[in-house]
């Protein structure tokens, strides 16, 4: 084989068969991103300026979890799956067509957080600042599961670490052994494509878990870390966007370069410094 050959992704997105049901790494990366928030709120939540106390971290994540679900699903119908919805009424609950759209579960765990808010007595804003420096690694798992499942694959490149997603080329490529010999010959080397769900791992993951945990060590103004968070992952998001292929059915929305991930991530970046400014304007500490 041509060690110059670029990576071939074809993992079984399949992580345990189990007879008629099957776990999908997706799924996996779920409840890794689940378990994670649990253990980082847990070790959070003994601090003395935290909204809650260990014990109360499982009861908001259960209703996380709902938020994520419900709005993260209904987000990409809205977002981007509205033709599919007229043409299917029941499409919203068909979870294995289309995806989850970040910005739509952000918009259900703000709901679930003003719930949650009132039933400890606190404010939306210092509980958020409480959530987001918990958020980034359940994301960056979530775009590992997206790689894992060769989806949602970037733009082409002749870079050199360019991959091969089999399913960008045709349906079903994954298990295609024809696709694959062409592979081996090296005559599919022009599909490369950025490994775009890396890039997101790396920035709206671990770059941004880095840098709202390091900010949030010490007590901010109320809102600020929030206000970080949205700005934070409003500029990965965009830079991201750069290397990404945009949904087939959306593609761009103005000119080569605009895509929807970028025009949602706009509302955010504002929304994010505006709140930083607000923060230290008022300067108020959580106690």
């Amino acid at each position: 084989m041509n060690d110059t050959l670029p990576f071939y992704v074809d993992f079984d997105p399949v992580a345990l068969p189990l007879g008629p049901v099957a776990i999908h790494w997706y799924g996996v990366m779920y409840l890794l991103a689940f378990g994670t928030f649990w253990l980082l709120g847990r070790y959070r939540a003994r601090r003395q300026d935290a909204p809650m106390g260990p014990e109360k971290v499982g009861d908001f994540l259960f209703w996380g979890v709902i938020g994520v679900v419900a709005g993260g699903r209904m987000g990409y119908v809205l977002f981007y799956g509205l033709d599919q919805w007229a043409a299917d009424p029941l499409f919203p609950v068909k979870l294995n067509q289309g995806g989850m759209s970040f910005h739509g579960g952000l918009i259900g765990v703000m709901v679930a957080m003003i719930a949650y808010g009132r039933h400890l007595g606190c404010g939306l804003l210092r509980l958020a600042d409480f959530v987001a420096p918990l958020v980034p690694i359940g994301l960056g798992l979530g775009r590992i599961g997206n790689f894992i499942g060769g989806e949602l694959w970037g733009r082409k490149t002749d870079s050199a670490w360019g991959m091969i997603f089999p399913e960008a080329i045709e349906p079903g490529g994954r298990v295609s052994e024809g696709l694959y010999q062409q592979y081996q010959a090296g005559l599919l080397n022009e599909f490369a494509r950025h490994p775009s769900q890396l890039y997101q791992a790396a920035g709206e993951g671990l770059a941004l878990f880095v840098i709202l945990w390091l900010y949030s060590s010490r007590p901010r103004p109320t809102g600020a870390v929030i206000g970080l968070f949205l700005a934070g992952y409003a500029v990965f998001r965009t830079a991201a966007e750069f290397f990404r292929e945009p949904d087939a059915h959306l593609g761009f929305l103005a000119g080569d370069w605009l895509t929807m991930g970028m025009l949602l991530s706009i509302p955010m970046f504002v929304a994010g410094i505006g709140l930083m400014v607000y923060a230290y304007s008022r300067n108020e500490t959580a106690k």
